[in-house]
């Protein structure tokens, strides 16, 4: 007798195609066409130019000369100026296009380390309910009405990334909990047994801990999705949380500069889809300022098609990303954002000649079963390296030792073509450190890794 294969179940459209095609004025085919969509950013294009050259004094010195009504295609877009970090630390508030009576809300940004000016983003009520907007539809992905949320992100602040997902879920009929950033994760894990959420938004690394913990004691929470946002998601971390819970995870993309959304992955889970009636994203060669084609790593770039308040113009994120190309297999052409690699300014290049990325001792360490975060510092400078690396691990009952550990991400570390020998140079030093942790206080909610040059 023939077996029966039944073929898997077809993945569901992302809710964010329906939701484009209605602001991109297609609301009647389904998926929203490529070209709908392009010709809309092209119009909001030509609008936004036109809109920053004539109401915010620094865009009118920065466009100077610039005729919005030279770009015939999107593309021509890469003749425009671009706009960086330091910018918007210097002149962000001459770059608003509005009285600031008509601003509703500003987030100040300073740098970790930085003692220089802070980046301030403005926004009119009108660019918050466009995020609303985009958290509703694009949490639809992960949650129906009368289901419930847990989020893990800051709260308290009116119109603060966890107040504006809490409210847009609302619009859905979907209850949360806004608990606000996980310090001390043996409590969040107790009020998330309490409450039971079926969806759980947060940091990677913290999700990562609460799973982990779970784990041990027992508790046995039941979420079916998990959001993992604000930092890079590492596979290693997402297919432990998958397999322990079960459930799926999804990544979002996205930074406050975008205006706190940017894309979210489909149930596909194969690369974020962007919010395309809002933005506009290229990746340039972050030497040469050239853009990139799909397919290619470089720098991230974003314009804002529709900020009110402040709009931000070619405006380079500093992140390391590619776009994908091709359709989704839930269907939908919306572009398509792979997971962002971090930040360029943290990927210091080594005396071997390889770069090296926090995104791999990511995926690398966070295989490790007891592992729950780690820093990560860069000693020297040429010929003379050392990567010093200090893991906290879960201290479990009757452990004397962290020597199979040590041992063991040892050898994880030196396997990897990027931290060996070359014929350009050696690779740097291992210098690995085991420190128990069981249950304190988190103090930091994302990694960095330091390059410090000085001896």
């Amino acid at each position: 007798p023939h077996l029966h294969v039944s073929a898997p179940p077809p993945v569901p459209l992302t809710p964010l195609d329906p939701w484009t095609a209605a602001l991109v004025r297609e609301s009647t085919i389904r998926p929203v066409s490529a070209r709908a969509v392009e010709e809309f950013q092209l119009e909001k294009l030509r609008s936004v130019l036109a809109h920053a050259k004539e109401n915010s004094p620094w865009y009118a010195r920065h466009l100077q000369g610039f005729d919005p009504g030279h770009v015939a295609r999107l593309q021509d877009v890469s003749t425009v100026p671009l706009t960086t970090a330091g910018d918007l630390r210097e002149h962000g508030p001459a770059m608003c296009c509005v009285s600031q009576d008509e601003v509703a809300r500003v987030v100040t940004l300073t740098s970790s380390g930085s003692t220089g000016k802070p980046k301030r983003v403005f926004f009119s009520k009108q660019d918050l309910e466009a995020t609303l907007d985009f958290f509703d539809h694009g949490m639809r992905t992960l949650v129906e009405s009368g289901q419930r949320v847990m989020i893990l992100l800051p709260g308290p602040t009116p119109d603060s990334t966890g107040d504006l997902l809490s409210r847009a879920l609302a619009r859905n009929g979907v209850d949360s909990l806004v608990y606000g950033l996980v310090q001390d994760p043996l409590a969040a894990l107790e009020q998330a047994r309490q409450y039971q959420p079926h969806c759980l938004v947060g940091f990677p690394v913290q999700l990562l801990v609460l799973a982990r913990l779970d784990a041990a004691w027992g508790t046995r929470l039941n979420p079916a999705k998990i959001l993992l946002c604000s930092d890079y998601a590492p596979d290693s971390i997402i297919k432990y949380v998958e397999r322990e819970w079960p459930c799926q995870a999804l990544v979002h993309w996205g930074a406050t500069e975008t205006g706190l959304g940017g894309g979210v992955e489909c149930l596909a889970q194969q690369g974020s889809h962007l919010r395309q009636a809002d933005l506009y994203v290229e990746i340039i060669d972050p030497a040469t300022g050239e853009p990139l084609p799909a397919g290619q790593w470089g720098e991230i770039v974003v314009t804002t098609l529709r900020r009110q308040a402040q709009p931000l113009i070619r405006y380079r994120l500093g992140d390391l990303g590619r776009l994908l190309s091709g359709t989704c297999a839930c269907g939908s052409s919306l572009v398509r954002l792979d997971k962002v690699q971090g930040r360029l300014s943290q990927r210091p290049r080594l005396a071997n000649g390889h770069v090296l990325g926090l995104a791999l001792l990511d995926e690398t360490l966070f295989r490790l079963e007891l592992v729950v975060d780690f820093s990560a510092t860069l000693h020297g400078q040429g010929l003379d390296q050392e990567l010093r690396i200090r893991l906290k691990a879960m201290q479990t009952k009757g452990r004397e030792s962290f020597d199979p550990l040590r041992y063991r991400a040892q050898e994880m570390l030196a396997a990897l073509p990027e931290l060996q020998d070359t014929d350009q140079g050696p690779g740097p030093r291992l210098t690995l450190a085991v420190l128990p942790w069981d249950g304190e206080p988190f103090t930091a909610f994302k990694r960095t890794l330091t390059h410090e040059t000085r001896p």
